[in-house]
């Protein structure tokens, strides 16, 4: 086993639906096959209901409130544990703010027309874990020196 320390991003992502039922999409500029929900990486330090509601707004100008932890993926290949949110719209209109955004809009998603939207495997699946989610797992933030619990989401 090697001694290195091991190194991995850690990214959130978030299937954020508005008052009518219709779910937040992205495309990028280096993913345009695609649609996909926004996210990108964790920053050092930072809390990962935090990181996923800055990604989203930085992303679209849309301001979220995570309600739950729909999965937890690992792709292998470039050492990415994803980690993706259900959350709900909160405020805001959609302004793309980051350069990596090409389009971004709200559409009516369902499991019978994902496959028009979400043409990669990976982020399909995702999406349809969080689609079907009626439950979800607890997630804590925590200091340690001394303990303080800083936030909690839990299934209500």
């Amino acid at each position: 086993m090697s001694s290195l320390n091991p190194k991995h991003i850690i990214a959130v992502s978030a299937y954020v639906t508005n008052e009518n039922g219709e779910a937040l999409l992205v495309k990028t500029h280096w993913r345009s096959d695609t649609w996909e929900p926004p996210g990108g990486q964790v920053e050092e330090g930072e809390p990962l209901d935090k990181a996923v509601c800055r990604e989203v707004l930085e992303e679209t100008g849309i301001v979220i409130s995570p309600i739950g932890i729909t999965g937890v993926y690992y792709n292998a290949t470039k050492h990415i544990l994803s980690i993706v949110f259900k959350a709900k719209y909160v405020d805001g209109e959609i302004k793309i703010q980051a350069e990596e955004i090409k389009e971004a809009k709200f559409v009516k998603l369902n499991e019978d027309n994902i496959d028009n939207y979400i043409t990669r495997p990976h982020m399909n699946s995702r999406t349809i874990d969080s689609i079907r989610a009626t439950s979800f797992i607890p997630y804590e933030t925590w200091d340690v020196d001394p303990y303080n619990l800083l936030g909690r989401l839990e299934d209500k």
